[in-house]
């Protein structure tokens, strides 16, 4: 098994962090990037988009595993 690096550790934050916002959308309506950051602000788009390129890495990473 490979040792995770610090990138893969944030990969992995960032994806939990993410899939929590959705959970709280889905359940709640409610947008915690939004909330921090302002209703499709640069800075969430930002968020939204580093978020769901790290997603892209861990997709990445865990099908290269095979």
């Amino acid at each position: 098994m490979k040792k995770l690096t610090s990138f893969d550790w944030i990969a992995i934050i960032l994806l939990v962090v993410g899939g929590l916002n959705w959970d709280l959308i889905g359940f709640f309506k409610f947008d915690l990037v939004a909330t921090f950051f302002g209703e499709m602000s640069i800075l969430s788009r930002i968020v939204y988009i580093v978020i769901g390129l790290y997603v892209v890495y861990v997709l990445i990473m865990t099908l290269s595993k095979k």
